[in-house]
């Protein structure tokens, strides 16, 4: 959504408080994807991180609070002394199935190209949640799928010149 509202920033996440809801982007900008989960007003006039947290002042509904692990990235599983997980790995979205929000966690081993996409069972794409280059880590990206109808779904992860896929189950 182009109508931007706010913007908050925690180390190297920017999260934008728009009326279609909050964004976040963890490459300065370069993609965004949604983190709606659990806003029942998608009008947001004002955002800030405090702490853990993310805050959202929304239009006539109030504040919204989820905490800053649940929209975005890096945890500390993996190399115990670099922090670094020590291979590339898909997740299982959580929770699946799911109505309408859901996170998919996946780690690098090394910094590379990422692409990060959703397709139906006819093999269309119906969601591009990343395509950037991102360093070694853990992520979790937030996959909103209110706009999609019911049924099983497919995400792809492809970094390092590999590629892991799995299968998600959106039950409306």
């Amino acid at each position: 959504n182009t109508i931007v509202r706010s913007l908050a920033v925690s180390g190297s996440n920017v999260f934008a408080g728009t009326v279609g809801g909050v964004y976040l982007s963890t490459n300065n900008g370069a993609s965004w994807s949604t983190v709606n989960t659990g806003l029942t007003n998608t009008f947001v006039n004002s955002l800030a991180v405090s702490g853990t947290n993310v805050f959202a002042g929304t239009y006539g509904r109030g504040v919204f609070r989820r905490p800053l692990s649940e929209l975005s990235a890096v945890g500390d599983e993996g190399d115990p002394t670099s922090g670094k997980p020590r291979a590339f790995g898909l997740q299982q979205n959580y929770p699946n199935p799911f109505n309408p929000s859901t996170t998919i966690r996946y780690e690098l081993a090394s910094a590379s190209e990422v692409s990060l996409k959703v397709f139906d069972v006819l093999g269309r794409e119906v969601a591009s949640l990343v395509q950037s280059r991102q360093p070694a880590g853990n992520y979790r990206v937030p996959f909103n799928a209110s706009k999609l109808s019911s049924g099983i779904y497919f995400y792809r992860l492809q970094a390092s010149g590999k590629v892991q896929t799995k299968k998600m189950l959106l039950l409306k």
